[in-house]
């Protein structure tokens, strides 16, 4: 099995046209994913390496069984992309954009609370993929490798190190997840743990983390109440300043410490996660747990 995506993933692509788009669009289908669709307005009719491209997500949705999103679109345009995709009834939306306003993701915020059957990944996300199943989003798939490990991230770098020595000693993955960097996350980590909890094909989790936010926190009080699968978490930014940002505009730790890595480690000991100082301490720890299992 694996989460999000898998080879039953139907694939739209929004934003098809443009050069990101095109280009990660011949990415994702050489890799085997099954995109359906893409979406530009004013280009409905055209193709995309073979994929034909509609002027509305409706219209997409109408023609081809789409069960699942990936957004290459301009930060000012993701709030209006993510509605018209929900309101087509799609039920995962990727986006892949940084930056995108925080009054928009306001408003996504509130829509993904009250819509418990959407998971909307990103802003600011390299994507979801199942590797030897399926991707969504621009990671580079030659350093996955199938196994038996869910990842969820907030920084790209850090999960694309973690992966690559991985793949290395020979630990696959189960489904790899960009969960993003910016203020307001379309998801997070407690909403993925349950899934990487109920997934078969996963036995061991790993949470990368970094400074800001609370995402890291409320994943703790979930870990120690239903999650039996060993936890390993990595906080990147420990050694950031207070009050200033680092590389993603939520890694940022307040004026009075509050969400600083340390505050992050110190929660998420006491709920019994495993935490590595670097991404080669993940793979160490995760060598010796699966010599266990």
């Amino acid at each position: 099995m694996s989460i999000l995506v898998d080879a039953s993933t139907r694939l739209i692509v929004q934003g098809i046209t443009g050069r990101e788009g095109s280009y990660h669009t011949k990415m994702m289908l050489e890799y085997g994913t099954n995109v359906v669709a893409g979406v530009t307005p004013g280009k409905g009719g055209q193709t995309v390496e073979g994929v034909p491209v509609y002027n509305s997500v409706e219209e997409a949705v109408t023609e081809h069984r789409v069960n699942a999103a990936v957004l290459f679109v301009p930060p000012q345009r993701t709030l209006g992309a993510i509605l018209e995709q929900i309101a087509a009834g799609v039920k995962l939306i990727i986006t892949i954009a940084e930056g995108v306003p925080v009054k928009d993701m306001r408003t996504i915020y509130h829509i993904n609370r009250a819509n418990k059957d959407i998971t909307i990944v990103g802003p600011n996300s390299f994507g979801v993929i199942s590797p030897g199943k399926a991707k969504a989003g621009f990671m580079d798939h030659r350093i996955y490798l199938e196994g038996s490990v869910g990842l969820m991230s907030r920084s790209a770098t850090n999960s694309y190190e973690t992966v690559n020595e991985m793949t290395k000693q020979g630990i696959g993955q189960s489904t790899c997840v960009g969960v993003g960097g910016d203020v307001i996350p379309g998801t997070s980590f407690v909403k993925l743990l349950p899934l990487f909890e109920k997934d078969e094909q996963t036995k061991a989790i790993v949470m990368i983390g970094e400074i800001g936010g609370a995402d890291e926190e409320m994943a703790a009080a979930y870990i120690k109440n239903h999650v039996s699968k060993p936890v390993i978490a990595y906080i990147a930014g420990r050694h950031a300043p207070k009050g200033k940002v680092m590389g993603h505009a939520g890694a940022i730790v307040g004026a009075d410490g509050a969400g600083s890595a340390e505050s992050k480690i110190e929660i998420l000991t006491a709920a019994g996660v495993y935490i590595a100082d670097s991404p080669a301490q993940i793979v160490e720890r995760l060598n010796s747990l699966l010599k266990r299992t």
